[in-house]
């Protein structure tokens, strides 16, 4: 552990899928008397482990949050994820320990970081009704002018998510002047980079490694379980197409090729957050993940000191 403690009261590790970010988080928690806060919006569903690339055993003795608390099939909004992340964060600062928040879901980490005002809303019978005589036009035209900016994109695809997305953000908007400020947090904030070829192959050989730990038969598992295959189609890519390879709609090679591909355009997408990110005033501290990116993460801290 290092002898001096950073000022900052949070440690922000974020990249793109497949930068290395768990094995920084957790050597940072290791260095820094730390305990990890996952801020991945799949790590949350127990059973869902090859597919979200929990890594459990690289944790070790470090301590982690919001990794399997929900059931799969359950819903988890980012309204709850925000809730029990401050809860974590308060509840390791109060035994002395630093939270490390790591993950690659940029709507996540901008909830804590920067304390968007949410509200749980329950459902509205009536708007429900009013909605039910728009087309999916119209219906996606009302939530983008309620909430520009979709992170999550299915919403606009499939009716039911488009209905309850106009509710929680209309709900959230009517609700916003009632709430009490967010926690205060003063974050040092490392992402991991990596040159653009270099990303892919490791994206490619990561694939390639999960589906030879059984990433499809983990996804037959959960249908078996009794999760629908339509619930699957929104847990990600790899639940995604290894659904529909499993109801017979691609064969295995077509599944891993068209897979690859798509996760290589969600890192791209994901990249594209974290410069917006910055844009918005956000200070990431980028690391090169081919060298030391721990030791230049402490460096950083350090020199803060």
């Amino acid at each position: 552990m290092e002898t001096s403690a950073p000022t900052c009261n949070l440690i922000v590790v974020l990249g793109p899928t497949a930068s290395g970010k768990t094995r920084l988080g957790v050597d940072l928690a290791r260095r820094l008397d730390g305990e990890i806060v996952s801020a991945d919006s799949r790590q949350v569903f127990r059973g869902m482990d090859i597919g979200t690339g929990k890594d459990l055993d690289e944790y070790g003795e470090i301590p982690h949050h919001l990794i399997d608390i929900v059931d799969p099939g359950d819903a988890f909004s980012v309204f709850q994820f925000q809730r029990l992340a401050y809860s974590a964060l308060e509840n390791i600062r109060e035994r002395g320990r630093l939270p490390v928040l790591v993950g690659g879901t940029g709507l996540y980490l901008d909830a804590v970081l920067k304390g968007y005002r949410l509200v749980e809303v329950p459902e509205n019978p009536a708007l429900r009704r009013q909605l039910a005589e728009h087309s999916l036009d119209e219906l996606q035209r009302r939530l983008l002018s309620a909430r520009p900016r979709q992170h999550n994109t299915t919403d606009l695809e499939d009716r039911t998510r488009l209905v309850r997305a106009i509710e929680i953000a209309e709900g959230e908007t009517e609700a916003a002047g009632d709430l009490p400020p967010p926690p205060a947090v003063d974050p040092a904030i490392f992402g991991v980079r990596w040159e653009r070829a270099e990303l892919r192959r490791r994206i490619t050989a990561r694939l390639k490694e999960r589906l030879g730990q059984g990433m499809i038969e983990e996804v037959e598992r959960l249908h078996a379980a009794g999760v629908p295959w339509e619930t699957l189609e929104f847990y990600g890519l790899e639940y995604r197409f290894i659904a529909r390879h499993l109801q017979g709609e691609l064969n295995r090679n077509d599944m891993a090729q068209k897979l690859g591909s798509a996760i290589h355009q969600f890192a791209k997408r994901q990249e594209t957050w974290f410069r917006r990110m910055e844009r918005q005033g956000v200070l990431i501290h980028w690391l090169d993940g081919r060298g030391d990116p721990c030791g230049e993460a402490l460096e950083i801290l350090r020199s803060k000191g």
